[in-house]
């Protein structure tokens, strides 16, 4: 039997929504990363991107077990010297609730031109509506 390797023009990318309500942040963002690479399809091909759009809604309503809410610290750097800054998941939260699950999938996804690609599929939004239904998503539950 021949393995099939997929070309980019023979992929169906399907449209999900999410509802992130009273979700732990780590197993949605997990099911998410997998989606978006296509790993469920039977006909995934590393190299090519076979994953779906994801609309993640209620974003804000994410659920962290543990005291994550204030020892989870996010740091970024200028690049300059002592230009370190550090920000809570509570504080991140407040500001802005979508980049939460952002940033659990972007480390989850491959650091290439392919994983730039397939994370350009999330869109995630912080209330319960979103301005993809053109695209006519189906529900996707997750348990």
């Amino acid at each position: 039997m021949k393995t099939v390797s997929v070309r980019q023009q023979d992929v169906a990318h399907e449209w999900y929504v999410v509802d992130a309500t009273g979700q732990t942040l780590g197993r949605l963002a997990t099911e998410i990363a997998r989606r978006l690479r296509g790993k469920h399809k039977a006909e995934y091909t590393p190299h090519v991107d076979t994953g779906d759009y994801i609309i993640v809604v209620n974003a804000e309503k994410i659920f962290v077990s543990g005291n994550k809410e204030t020892k989870k610290i996010y740091y970024r750097h200028s690049g300059y010297p002592g230009g370190i800054k550090s920000t809570s998941l509570k504080s991140l939260r407040e500001a802005k609730p979508e980049e939460l699950l952002e940033k659990a999938v972007k480390g989850m996804l491959p650091r290439n031109p392919l994983g730039r690609a397939v994370f350009r599929k999330l869109k995630v939004y912080a209330g319960d509506t979103h301005p993809h239904g053109a695209q006519q998503p189906k529900t996707m539950v997750l348990s």
